[in-house]
């Protein structure tokens, strides 16, 4: 009786079966459905602009004219008239030297002229009355100038020990002080007086980069080139911007045996002092792109070592497309290959794409997406 009722239950029981799993099913089926549904993503359409890209290399800055102060008579330090970092004028006293025994010296010569020129009014009148011959007072006047020339170097080297600034400028670090031994022959110069209201900035390139460099610029010769070089920026020490722009004046087209880079030379105005002798920084030298095609960096990615950009088509289809770039400017790349004026690429959330996937494109302005972002720097 048992068997026969397990006999008529069972059709019942896998009815039963059929009916949960087609409900799973149908659960499951509109859980995919939803997981698939398409992911609504910012798109842009690539434009072209005019856009300028820096290239930056390393500088060291000095003053126009940055001169040595030396002694040019040996002595002691009695006086320091200045301190490091004043302005002074060209032939501004800065040092004082003990000229003690130079004094007694010139007092000693002056006697000298003065015997020499006694003898010189004596032998005179001698000679105008035939007395002595001409040769006695030619002899006397010989005498004479001999002992002037002897008291003007001495003279000459009391006024050394006055140390002046041989130009208008700041003075750097003072490297003696009150009773140092200078003399001519000291290796350490006592201070240096530096004219920074210009500056230098040199820097170097590389073989390739000089090249590249000098063969995009205008003009036939190398005078010409330069001429029309366009103007240079620096990035100082703290990573702002200086205000002035500077203009690159020399170019040493030989190149050095040891580094194989070739050197330049800019100047800047330097109006406020804020630059000095030894500081350092960065060249920035500009390069502009005339109506290139540009993406946002943000809207790109990376595999293997080439860059990406998803391409979306009218169907809302975003593929994969490689595209080659030369240069980085601010949150830009400039394209050279892989997209078209007019294309429609997605703008954010690319690298969560994979293969070809369909979207829901959300358009943007180009200009809010590739809107530079604030650097602060403190």
């Amino acid at each position: 009786m048992k068997s026969k009722n397990l006999y008529y239950a069972l059709p019942l029981i896998f009815g039963f079966s059929l009916l949960l799993a087609s409900c799973g099913d149908k659960k499951n089926a509109q859980q995919a459905q939803f997981g698939q549904q398409a992911p609504t993503l910012p798109v842009v359409s690539v434009p072209t602009k005019t856009v300028t890209a820096y290239t930056s290399y390393p500088a060291s800055i000095e003053g126009i004219v940055n001169s040595e102060v030396r002694a040019k008579i040996s002595g002691y330090i009695t006086d320091v008239l200045v301190d490091e970092g004043q302005k002074v004028n060209k032939g501004q006293t800065l040092f004082r030297l003990e000229t003690q025994v130079l004094n007694q010296d010139a007092a000693a010569a002056r006697a000298n002229v003065n015997a020499a020129q006694v003898e010189v009014d004596k032998l005179k009148p001698l000679v105008e009355k035939n007395i002595i011959s001409n040769v006695q007072l030619e002899t006397a006047k010989a005498k004479l100038q001999q002992a002037k020339s002897s008291y003007n170097s001495i003279a000459a080297n009391i006024d050394f020990g006055n140390i002046k600034s041989p130009v208008d400028g700041f003075v750097g670090s003072i490297n003696l002080r009150k009773g140092a031994l200078v003399s001519p022959s000291s290796q350490i110069p006592m201070t240096t007086v530096a004219d920074i209201s210009k500056v230098y900035a040199y820097f170097s390139m590389n073989e390739k980069e000089y090249l590249d460099f000098m063969q995009n610029a205008e003009g036939k010769t190398i005078e010409e080139k330069i001429a029309k070089l366009p103007k240079v920026r620096l990035l100082l020490a703290n990573g702002s911007l200086y205000e002035e722009e500077g203009t690159i004046e020399t170019i040493n087209s030989q190149v050095n045996a040891n580094t194989g880079s070739i050197s330049f030379r800019a100047i800047f105005d330097n109006p406020s002092r804020i630059l000095t002798s030894g500081n350092s920084g960065k060249i920035q030298v500009p390069k502009t792109y005339t109506d290139v095609i540009v993406v946002p960096q943000e809207a790109t990615f990376e595999q293997q070592g080439n860059i990406y950009v998803y391409k979306v088509g009218k169907d809302s289809t975003a593929t994969s497309s490689k595209i080659g770039t030369s240069a980085a400017v601010e949150n830009l790349y400039v394209v050279t290959s892989g997209l078209e004026k007019g294309d429609v690429i997605v703008a954010k959330g690319a690298n969560k794409l994979r293969g070809n996937s369909k979207i829901n494109p959300q358009e943007m302005p180009f200009d809010s997406i590739a809107k530079p972002t604030e650097t602060l720097f403190r």
